[in-house]
Formats: structure tokens, C-alpha cells, sequence
């Protein structure tokens, strides 16, 4: 990573904090052996399989964290130029728009601005992530029933800010010398995704052609 892109990523111009993992505990653990598969370079499809005796769960909740704090900054980095005016809408080109909806207050999906929906669907996971129901932190504490099932909508939704970061923004990316930064990003995502089923065919359509040039 060339200095000005670290002073890019290092500015912790994140939506949020970072989840962090803690020490001496199981997540940690297996945190650390995905990190240092990808630091040891090891070919993206490789690093994603389910490491030998890990349980599955345990592995998609680490990914699901980390790809969370990962996707906040790339959005972080180019969310000076997405605004109200240039975004008025969230959407991947003229074909695709994503319309929010949650249990709360926007029952039924609406139409908001690309920056509303993001500060929404950032709100929402972190919800998610910190509910010890449905993300356990303890050793031993099962994981509930609809897990995967709610691993599956935050992995979507994340995969919507990739979306919109490239069809939209990545002009920007480029600008910023972030470009493989971000291609690495997505590419370990979607193999990620892709390996345990993760996201519906239909949501990853925006990128198809992108996605068979980088990842084929």
C-alpha cells in the first residue's frame, strides 16, 4: 500500500468505530488465522474455505464483523463525494435502487437519499453485531437458530455498498490510488459470499461483468 493510500485509510474516517475482537477468546482466535492467511498471501479462494475442526457459524461471525469494519472505511474514504445532491438516490446505475426497510421506523421499503441509506445500514448491523442473541461473544453459547439467516441480510446489504462504490464513486477510488485496495476487498468478499452461499445470485447481478474479469 503506497504511503498516500495509508494516510487515506488511516484517517479513520470510518461511519463508525471498529468492532473489535477480544483477546483470549475463540473469535479472536480464528480472527487471527483469517488475517494471517491473507497476509501470508495465500490465494483469496483458499483463505476464505472453513478452516479444519472450526465450527461454521464461528467463522461466518468473524468474517461478518471484519468485512463490516473493512466496507465502513472504503465508504468512509469516498463518502465526502456522496451526498444528498450527487445521491439522491441509492442505486447501482439506472437498473438497480435500493429502497430501505427495517422493523423500526421505515416499515415498508423507501426511497432515500445514498448517504441516508448507509448511515441506516450501518446503525442497523452494528444493532445486529452487538445483540449477544444473535451474536454470541461467550465460549459455549450457542448460536441462534436464524443466524445465518441474518448473516445472509447483512452480507446483501453490504454487498449493495460495493454496488454503489463502483458504479458510482470509483472514480473517486481511483483518485486516491485505492483502487487494488478495493478490489481486493471485494474480490476476498465475493469469494467469501460465493464459497458458503451467502448472498442470492439476484443481488450480486450489478457486478456480474466486473465480478467475472476479477474473479474468473
Amino acid at each position: 500500500m503506497s504511503m498516500a493510500l495509508k494516510q487515506v485509510f488511516n484517517k479513520d474516517r470510518t461511519f463508525r468505530p471498529k468492532r473489535k475482537f477480544e483477546p483470549g477468546t475463540q473469535r479472536f482466535e480464528l480472527h487471527k488465522k483469517a488475517q494471517a492467511s491473507l497476509n501470508a498471501g495465500l490465494d483469496l479462494k483458499q483463505a476464505v474455505a472453513l478452516p479444519h475442526g472450526e465450527d461454521l457459524n464461528d467463522w461466518v461471525a468473524v468474517h461478518v464483523v471484519d468485512f463490516f469494519n473493512r466496507i465502513n472505511l472504503i465508504y468512509g474514504t469516498i463518502s465526502d463525494s456522496c451526498t444528498d445532491q450527487t445521491c439522491p438516490v441509492m442505486s447501482g446505475g439506472p437498473k438497480y435502487e435500493y429502497r430501505w426497510q427495517d422493523e423500526q421506523k421505515y416499515k415498508k421499503p423507501t426511497a432515500v437519499p445514498a448517504p441516508k441509506y448507509m448511515s441506516l445500514l450501518m446503525d442497523w448491523i452494528e444493532v445486529q453485531i452487538n445483540n449477544e442473541h444473535i451474536f454470541p461473544t461467550n465460549v459455549g453459547t450457542p448460536f441462534p437458530k436464524t443466524f445465518m439467516q441474518v448473516a445472509k441480510k447483512i452480507l446483501s446489504r453490504l454487498f449493495r455498498v460495493f454496488v454503489h462504490v463502483y458504479i458510482h464513486h470509483f472514480d473517486c477510488v481511483s483518485q486516491m490510488g485505492a483502487e487494488a485496495h478495493v478490489n481486493t476487498c471485494y474480490k476476498h468478499f465475493y469469494y467469501f459470499v460465493t464459497e458458503f452461499n451467502l448472498t442470492d445470485h439476484k443481488e450480486l447481478e450489478p457486478l456480474k461483468e466486473m465480478t467475472a474479469r476479477m474473479c474468473h
